[in-house]
């Protein structure tokens, strides 16, 4: 079977009638890395698209037993390259599946990730945790590419591990958080325990404050830690924030970690009752008296809001209205809120 462009310099969109059997060898054996991750991302989009369809007619999704076994040799074959392993076992993000769906579907794309990561976290459990051992980084922080690359590797396959609801793997996580020595594994343990609703999550937010209050970049990072979480509680969360001694709306750097974050945060911004849009829609009116700038870029989150269904559309098409009618709304939040409602 072809594997087309290899150590080709330039990126090229290429169509062509692969197989899944032949996307899952590719996968598993082509020894041009770049091919091999962009036949990982394509065999897992097709998965993860097909799962949605099966979900939206009342079927269980699957996870091709194949794709597991390819994934496996991903991970058998890191020695060679550990940073490409943990890009590799990458599955494509939400906002990615959302663009390649006519009409997106929030919900059913994240549970349909979230079970095909917890289906081969599963499968792969001696796998995942011999790979967190083994590339683990003891002694001093070194920041050479070898280094960063078993970083990578250890936390992609923690964050794999701690889709399973097992007490062992988030003491192991606690564990990491506790005791790392740079920034990567503290913010890699704490997003996964932040994603978890388990009681390991909120000691582990208010021990990273507490160490990190006085270093504004880190808790920026702390805040959008919280606004991304796929938490069902992710909104009230960003709401209490604001009103936290680290937030400042005056601060762009705060508004985008924390604003910035939920608007990035596509389950919970895209709830179907309208609780995100309406949401930034107080935030951009809010920030427009303060900074108009920070508002127009808040605003450009109800850009794609046609690629949704006709409720999410109309509950966006509220919010974007009151901001167009809001009083001394600024000449550029109206430019992008009028060229959004054409």
């Amino acid at each position: 079977m072809p594997s087309l462009f290899r150590d080709f310099s330039a990126p090229v969109k290429v169509k062509y009638d692969y197989r899944d059997a032949d996307l899952t060898r590719l996968l598993a054996h082509d020894s041009d890395r770049f091919n091999r991750w962009d036949t990982g991302q394509r065999l897992a989009l097709d998965i993860i698209l097909r799962g949605v369809e099966a979900s939206r007619s009342g079927r269980k999704p699957e996870a091709p037993r194949t794709f597991i076994d390819a994934c496996a040799r991903l991970i058998a074959d890191a020695g060679n390259d550990p940073a490409f392993a943990a890009e590799a076992l990458s599955l494509p993000s939400e906002s990615y599946v959302a663009e390649q769906m006519e009409i997106s579907d929030p919900d059913a794309i994240h549970a349909v990730r979230n079970t095909l990561r917890r289906e081969l976290a599963a499968a792969l459990r001696e796998e995942f945790l011999t790979a967190y051992r083994a590339y683990g980084t003891p002694g001093p922080y070194s920041p050479d590419a070898a280094s960063a690359g078993k970083r990578a590797l250890k936390n992609a396959a923690l964050g794999y591990l701690m889709e399973l609801d097992d007490p062992a793997v988030r003491s192991l996580c606690s564990s990491q958080f506790a005791s790392a020595g740079n920034m990567t594994d503290a913010i890699a343990a704490l997003s996964m325990l932040a994603n978890c609703d388990c009681a390991e999550r909120v000691p582990a937010l208010d021990a990273f404050y507490a160490k990190w209050k006085d270093e504004p970049l880190v808790v920026d990072k702390w805040l959008a830690v919280q606004s991304t979480s796929r938490l069902p509680s992710a909104l009230a969360d960003v709401k209490r924030l604001m009103a936290h001694p680290a937030f400042n709306s005056k601060n762009p750097n705060k508004v985008y970690a924390l604003i910035g974050g939920f608007r990035g945060n596509q389950v919970r911004f895209h709830a179907a009752d309208g609780s995100g849009y309406a949401f930034l829609a107080d935030q951009v009116i809010a920030l427009d008296a303060i900074n108009p700038q920070v508002a127009a870029r808040m605003a450009r989150g109800f850009d794609r809001w046609k690629k949704f269904d006709g409720r999410r559309q109309a509950h966006t098409r509220a919010a974007l209205e009151r901001i167009r009618d809001a009083k001394r709304v600024s000449r550029g939040v109206i430019e992008i809120v009028s060229r959004a409602l054409a």
